[in-house]
């Protein structure tokens, strides 16, 4: 499946809450959401991998695929299209031996520190952030700003998606710092209209 990071949305429970998991992704990808990032931190993984068969029976024919934060197994069950990763949430090599040599992986980056030790033979692509703070993660590392992201975006070997508090009207500095596109959560799950809100990305 070909990887298209303009527009990746990463779901949030209580943000979809409104309108519903299903409803709100449904809607953002008719409105030019290009990636769906499943992540939920306290779903247990029966109740993680009952909402990620939902999605990928409805993203199915669409060409976006589904991706899992974070949840090796929950990825594995319902044969995701891929796995993002963080820092601290487990083994880039360990995660593409069980994933095999066709799915997506993808590592959260903050640090230049960090960037340096990205294995991109075994990756995808990048998240790059925080570029501001957000509520939607309250443990984020230090926001890094758009000239953070120039940084790590021109030293990333591999394409890369900025993260962090990110709203339509950034999408064109996302761009011109070197990312191929843009992380987005609260700007698309928690508006009232998901759909037009994600083709307000798209406009710009």
């Amino acid at each position: 499946m070909r990887l298209d990071l303009s527009l990746y949305l990463i779901t949030d429970p209580s943000l979809c809450a409104e309108h519903g998991l299903l409803e709100t992704v449904v809607a953002a990808v008719r409105g030019g959401v290009t990636v769906v990032q499943l992540r939920d931190k306290y779903a247990s993984e029966p109740e993680l991998v009952a909402q990620a068969r939902r999605l990928k029976t409805a993203l199915a024919g669409t060409g976006v695929p589904l991706i899992i934060n974070d949840r090796l197994e929950v990825a594995l069950a319902v044969g995701a299209d891929g796995l993002h990763i963080g820092q601290d949430d487990g083994d880039v090599l360990e995660a593409r031996q069980a994933l095999g040599p066709d799915a997506i992986l993808g590592l959260s980056v903050q640090t230049q520190e960090q960037l340096a030790r990205v294995d991109s033979s075994r990756l995808d692509y990048l998240g790059l952030g925080p570029v501001f703070a957000t509520s939607s993660k309250g443990d984020h590392a230090q926001p890094i700003g758009f000239e953070g992201l120039a940084t790590l975006a021109a030293a990333s070997p591999l394409p890369a998606v900025a993260i962090g508090g990110l709203k339509a009207e950034h999408a064109a500095a996302v761009r011109a710092a070197g990312a191929q596109g843009a992380a987005v959560i609260s700007a698309i799950c928690g508006q009232p209209d998901p759909e037009a809100a994600a083709r307000a990305f798209v406009r710009q």
